[in-house]
């Protein structure tokens, strides 16, 4: 009898919560459905441009908050959102920096949120990463990022002068410039880029004007640069990136990128101050980046767009403008591309991630 009258009570409790449930969701209907259209995340058809030799660069889509790595939820799990309230939506604020390992996974620095974001599509997983411990190990504004061949990814911070290394699951693993005190030995590190087949990382530090060789333990084993504006010399650089032998880096106040090998004997520069419609010359230029045909693209924060090159300097073409649209930037920073030639712009003040594909010439029969 005892059993019967708590069966009845427990089939009592469930048909008033579902009721319960039920009124909730027709009294929410207008909000749940809007959330629902949300849910579904389906890419805003964005712009593509067509260029020589059948090459295309098509707009994919843009990425900001942990929704967009996530699974379509089912509707029991949405009918308990409407009852109990959405979970808690992390999103980037003001993306710098950004970087994709082997996995696929982007990994971007935020130093409007004193963080990373690693958003993993494949998996559809997000994590967000801080340090926010009161003692000097804290991260406070985290600039670029860069993979190793393990995915390890360090992160220059430009506040506290050193570099955060992290192991592919995020866990923190040790700190690089460390100098007794409290101090970082960095003035300003910004840009980075890891060789793991040499064992060495270059780090930009842009208020020294130069560019430290380190080894994997973090000794500094050459320096490149001094300040000035002749070949070899910097104004403030910035962004890094390793391409093929060649070691690029952004030298933002002589409005160039310069090209290294990498040993650090200057090679070539691309570019020269000018304004917006000054095509081929910069004024505020940011993040850098190789395609696979050895193009090089070049972010320009200061008029919303990226412009591309040939291997001897020439423009080649160039997209975006300022706006929120897709395709459209405000005060665009890093940028990476991948092996498979996907490109990802850190579309600082629009608080998203731009990820766009760039089709390469093909080859007569339609091969690639």
């Amino acid at each position: 009898m005892v059993q019967g009258l708590l069966a009845r009570s427990d089939a009592g409790n469930w048909v008033g919560l579902c009721l319960c449930m039920v009124l909730a969701v027709g009294v929410a209907v207008p909000a749940y459905a809007e959330d629902a259209k949300a849910e579904k995340n389906e890419p805003t058809p964005g712009p593509e441009l067509l260029l020589q030799g059948g090459r295309k660069l098509a707009f994919v889509r843009t990425f900001t908050t942990d929704r967009d790595v996530s699974p379509k939820r089912s509707f029991f799990k949405k009918v308990i959102d409407v009852v109990a309230g959405a979970p808690d939506r992390h999103q980037t604020i003001r993306p710098y920096g950004i970087a994709v390992d082997s996995r696929g996974r982007a990994i971007v620095t935020d130093p409007g949120a004193m963080g990373i974001h690693i958003f993993d599509f494949r998996d559809h997983k997000y994590k967000f990463i801080a340090r926010n411990d009161k003692d000097e190990n804290s991260m406070k504004s985290p600039q670029c990022v860069a993979v190793d061949a393990q995915d390890n990814f360090y992160v220059t911070d430009s506040e506290t002068g050193r570099i955060f290394v992290f192991e592919p699951g995020g866990k923190f693993k040790r700190i690089i410039g460390n100098l007794k005190g409290g101090e970082g030995f960095f003035k300003r590190p910004t840009g980075i880029a890891v060789d793991s087949a040499a064992q060495r990382i270059y780090v930009t530090d842009t208020l020294r004007n130069k560019v430290y060789v380190l080894d994997m333990q973090g000794s500094v084993m050459q320096m490149i640069g001094k300040t000035g504006t002749g070949n070899g010399e910097f104004n403030f650089p910035t962004e890094i990136v390793l391409h093929g032998q060649d070691l690029a880096v952004v030298d933002t106040m002589n409005f160039r990128v310069q090209v290294f090998d990498r040993g650090g004997t200057f090679k070539y520069a691309i570019g020269n101050v000018g304004d917006g419609e000054d095509f081929g010359s910069f004024f505020r230029p940011k993040g850098i980046g190789f395609d696979s045909e050895g193009h090089l693209y070049v972010v320009d924060a200061a008029w919303s767009r990226v412009q591309v090159f040939d291997q001897l300097g020439e423009l080649l073409y160039y997209f975006g403008t300022r706006g929120e649209k897709p395709g459209a930037f405000n005060l665009p920073s890093g940028m990476f591309i991948d092996r498979n030639d996907s490109v990802y712009i850190a579309d600082s003040y629009n608080s998203r991630i731009q990820e766009f594909q760039y089709y390469g010439k093909r080859e007569p029969g339609g091969g690639q």
